[in-house]
C-alpha cells in the first residue's frame, strides 16, 4: 500500500470521516455525555444573556438542564432570566444601539428633535439602511423645548453622539423595545 495512490473510494471514505471528525467538533452539544452537553449549552446560554437575548438565553437554559437535571447553574440563570428578563433585554438593546460609526457629524445650534432626526439619517446612511432609530421625546413640562446643540465630531459611533447631544440637552433616553425615549434629566 505503500507509495499507491489511494483509489477513488478510499479518498472518499478519507474525506467523509475528515468531514465527520470537523462536524463533531463544530457541534459538541450533540456528542459527549449529558454533563458535558449540559455544560455546552449553559454557555450558550450565558452568551445569549449577555448579548441581551432573554428568549435565547432561557432556551438553551432549559435544554441544559434537560441534559443534566442536576446542572445548578443553568437552574439558578433560567430563575433569574425569567425574573429580570425585560431588563436583559433592554440592556442588550443599549448595546446594540448606536454600533454604527457616523464617519462626519456636524451640528450648529439645533433643537433637539432637529439632533435627533440627524443622528438617524445619519445612521441609515452609514448602514446602509439597516439601522434606522425611532426617538420619542417625552416633555411635558418643556422643559427640552430650547435646548439647542452643536456639535463637530468625525468617526464616532452613533451612540456616543447621542451621548453628546443628549448631555447638551440635559437630557437622558430610556431604551424601549421599539423606540428610544428622550427625557429631561
Amino acid at each position: 500500500m505503500l507509495g499507491r495512490t489511494p483509489k477513488p473510494n478510499s479518498m472518499r471514505a478519507i474525506l467523509i470521516l475528515f468531514a465527520g471528525g470537523i462536524f463533531a467538533q463544530a457541534q459538541p452539544a450533540a456528542t459527549g455525555s449529558p454533563a458535558q452537553r449540559a455544560e455546552v449549552l449553559f454557555a450558550q446560554g450565558v452568551a445569549a444573556e449577555k448579548a441581551g437575548d432573554p428568549a435565547a438565553a432561557e432556551a438553551a437554559f432549559a435544554a441544559a438542564l434537560k441534559a443534566n437535571p442536576n446542572h445548578a447553574q443553568a437552574r439558578f440563570r433560567l430563575g433569574e432570566i425569567k425574573i429580570h428578563g425585560e431588563t436583559i433585554s433592554k440592556k442588550g438593546r443599549e448595546a446594540k444601539f448606536g454600533q454604527t460609526v457616523i464617519p462626519d457629524f456636524q451640528l450648529e445650534g439645533a433643537t433637539l428633535r432637529e439632533s435627533l432626526d440627524a443622528l438617524s439619517m445619519a445612521m441609515e446612511k452609514a448602514s446602509n439602511g439597516e439601522e434606522t432609530p425611532n426617538f420619542i421625546i417625552e416633555d411635558p413640562g418643556s422643559a427640552l423645548a430650547n435646548a439647542k446643540v452643536s456639535l463637530q465630531l468625525k468617526a464616532i459611533p452613533a451612540r456616543g453622539i447621542l451621548d453628546y447631544i443628549l448631555t447638551q440637552a440635559h437630557a437622558k433616553a430610556r431604551h424601549d423595545e421599539h423606540a428610544i425615549v428622550i427625557l429631561p434629566r
